[in-house]
């Protein structure tokens, strides 16, 4: 890169800094949304269309033919004097591992509502990622020109299905085709867009007449809200003073910085309606990293914790929240800044991996395209260049004051394939394209099957599998044949038993010596493993409990009935014994593992199921049919909702996984294309009877 294109990074202040996510369901409007923001802060001279497949966030191949967003992708702009870093996350759920690291290092997010669809079931998702992770949000109601908008709907559902104190700044001036503008419920002023402008030209106008009452209504609402989270504003309310704009804004912001209040905008950013007043709030209503509480990690060396606040002048500290292979520069790291200066050259601290690391290039990232940079400061979010030990969610740091961040975690895959290189020459290239995908996505996991030696790629859907097999192809040049979608069954135990594992080798020299009894015992769904060692007086060296707890683990990788893994276990090490000479940490495993299997057959065991939560939305004059497929599948329907108004059904429905593979088609050829549906995983149930019969029997057949 030449010189011309390196920049030391002008410092905004922290204050007029914004840290921001734009999230949603799929098909709401994210991708239109940020592209118009980077349209009208000037930072794109060309507005990309996502149908068209030329929007800038939306720059993979894979991405731009199916219309949808895949992977988290981030941009900077500025308004109004005001820095905002942008990520804008996919929607649909098999990505959902990009909304969660990305929700962890933002300050702030924009939920895009539809404002036909409503609160669809991925806003419900990542609400709740937000809710995990306290990120105080603003609400934007888009697509108000299709036919069967309802932004007041839209507002009540927040309310209902996302439990959110809902205060919207603006109401519509019409809705579908005669949607034109926006009552400012601040200024009490009407704002019309210039369309041949492309909406960049604002007409202020006073409120419609016939809508004046509502206006006051919704404002009265909204300075009652902001009077509940401020003292001061309280008493001015309660004794009948008027607020001033600047007093309704301080107060506003306040509250949603306290994540209190979520103000709701709306707009249409298809036809470039709306989208200004989103940025004012943006910056008006969104916090600076100032205003978060400090990122709190633990010191490595007195195990304490320790906060960082967001000054550069603190000690330096970052958080890897994601990685990607990029064709021209190799491994690049994007980090969240969160106190300190980075510097290119600069030598870091790994405290995960207890590495030491140097810093080769620092990028301002713009989508898949790179600005480098000298330095960068708190508040900052970069990529960078030659970590080649990092893994997602590792943090960095000053040597000289080492500190741990929070990690991440991911939800376990539920699918798999099986894939197998079509050549010789496809082995080493399948390898290491394999690696490079899991170093890149913690939710895509590579295994090998012990008893047929196939390589088995697992991920958190359909979507997500085919993806992963695509860029195989057409980034990595692999040819490889890819078996069908499989389900991840597991396995738990039915009852408490107690069990012994005894492990005695003599082969004239030393031998191995491991003696555990254990207690196992069935745990609630979701509860995964817990360990407890109970041995007393010795019985066990202590340097040998972490062997056993390991040998069961291992143990249980592949269960007694079918083969899947063992899930929802308790263990309790109760006694053994040792051999001063023979025994070992390999003979303890051993003795673990055999312990464990033991138990196993006692207890007796039954297959789980991931059992998906499907919401589908069909025309009325399908629902027989759609119901009638979806009971054919086990399906346990919870509800089913009617819209009037649009004439569409919408059906809340928990069907197992393995019976989902195929299903857009199905639904398509039911409904001649005018249903979709959105999957979610919900939880593990057990299999019945009949069905589990069936894969004990083809597993029995295939060993």
């Amino acid at each position: 890169m030449s010189d011309k294109n390196k920049k030391t990074t002008t410092r905004t202040t922290l204050s007029n800094t914004r840290n921001i996510g734009i999230m949603a369901h799929i098909d709401a409007g994210k991708t239109t949304v940020t592209e118009r923001i980077l349209y009208y802060t000037g930072r794109v001279y060309r507005i990309g269309e996502v149908d068209d497949g030329t929007t800038t966030m939306d720059w993979m191949v894979q991405e731009q033919e199916r219309g949808i967003t895949i992977t988290a992708a981030s941009t900077t702009c500025s308004w109004k004097d005001h820095h905002i870093n942008i990520i804008d996350t996919p929607g649909h759920i098999d990505f959902t591992v990009e909304v969660e690291r990305s929700l962890r290092v933002l300050d702030g997010a924009v939920a895009v509502f539809c404002a036909v669809g409503g609160v669809e079931p991925q806003s419900e998702t990542v609400w709740r990622q937000a809710d995990k992770y306290e990120i105080p949000r603003i609400a934007f109601i888009n697509k108000m020109d299709r036919t069967g908008a309802d932004f007041f709907k839209t507002v009540e559902m927040m309310g209902e299905r996302l439990g959110a104190s809902v205060v919207p700044l603006q109401i519509p001036i019409g809705s579908a085709e005669q949607f034109k503008g926006i009552v400012d419920l601040i200024s009490m002023k009407g704002q019309l867009w210039d369309e041949g402008s492309l909406g960049a030209v604002i007409h202020e106008t006073d409120i419609p007449s016939e809508m004046e009452q509502m206006a006051q209504e919704y404002r009265e609402h909204m300075i009652s809200i902001i009077a509940e989270s401020d003292d001061e504003l309280a008493d001015k309310y309660l004794t009948g003073v008027e607020f001033t704009p600047e007093e309704i804004k301080n107060g506003l912001r306040q509250a949603v910085v306290n994540d209190n209040v979520v103000p709701v905008l709306c707009g249409t950013a298809l036809k470039n309606k709306g989208v200004q007043p989103l940025l004012d709030a943006i910056i008006s209503y969104l916090p600076a990293p100032t205003d978060v509480k400090p990122v709190v990690g633990i010191n490595p060396k007195t195990e304490e914790e320790e906060p960082r606040p967001a000054d550069k002048d603190a000690p330096f500290c970052a958080l890897a929240f994601k990685i990607i292979t990029d064709p021209h520069v190799g491994k690049l790291t994007y980090l969240r800044i969160y106190s300190g200066i980075l510097n290119k050259g600069d030598t870091v601290y790994n405290s995960k991996s207890e590495k030491f690391e140097r810093i080769g290039r620092l990028m301002q990232m713009h989508a898949n395209k790179r600005e480098e940079h000298q330095s960068v400061a708190a508040g900052d979010i970069v990529a960078a260049i030659g970590l080649k030990d990092l893994s997602t969610g590792d943090t960095i740091c000053d040597p000289k004051a080492p500190i741990a961040l929070e990690t991440m975690e991911f939800p376990l895959p539920v699918m798999a394939v099986s894939v197998e290189p079509r050549s010789q020459s496809d082995i080493d290239k399948l390898n290491l394209a394999l690696s490079k995908l899991a170093e890149e996505d913690p939710t895509f996991k590579i295994h090998q099957d012990p008893d047929t030696g196939q390589t088995l790629l697992s991920g958190m859907g359909e979507l997500h599998l085919e993806i992963i097999v695509d860029r195989l192809v057409r980034e990595f040049n692999v040819s490889a044949n890819v078996g069908s979608p499989e389900v991840a069954y597991r396995e738990t135990l039915v009852k408490t038993v107690k069990a012994e594992g005894r492990f005695v080798r003599q082969s004239g020299g030393k031998g191995q010596f491991g003696h555990v009894v254990i207690e196992v015992t069935p745990l609630e769904k979701g509860s995964g493993f817990e360990f407890i060692d109970e041995t007393k007086g010795g019985v066990i060296p202590k340097e040998y409990i972490p062997a056993v707890e390991k040998g069961i683990q291992n143990a249980m990788n592949t269960g007694t009935l079918a083969g899947y893994p063992v899930v929802d276990v308790g263990i309790r090490l109760l006694d053994g014994s040792f051999h001063q000479v023979d025994s070992s940490e390999m003979a303890f495993s051993i003795a673990g593992s055999m312990a464990f299997r033991e138990a196993a057959k006692k207890a007796g065991s039954v297959l789980l199921e991931p059992v998906m939560a499907v919401e589908v939305i069909v025309p009325d004059e399908y629902l027989g049919k759609v119901i009638g497929d979806l009971n054919s599948r086990r399906a346990h329907i919870k509800d089913t909702v009617a819209h009037v108004k649009s004439r569409i059904q919408v059906i809340e429905v928990e069907v197992p996984l393995s019976e989902m593979f195929g299903y857009v088609k199905s639904l398509r050829s039911l409904t001649q294309g005018r249903a979709n549906y959105t999957m979610e995983f919900a939880h593990y149930r057990e299999v019945p009877t009949s069905v589990s019969e069936t894969l004990i029997s083809n597993t029995e057949t295939a060993s």
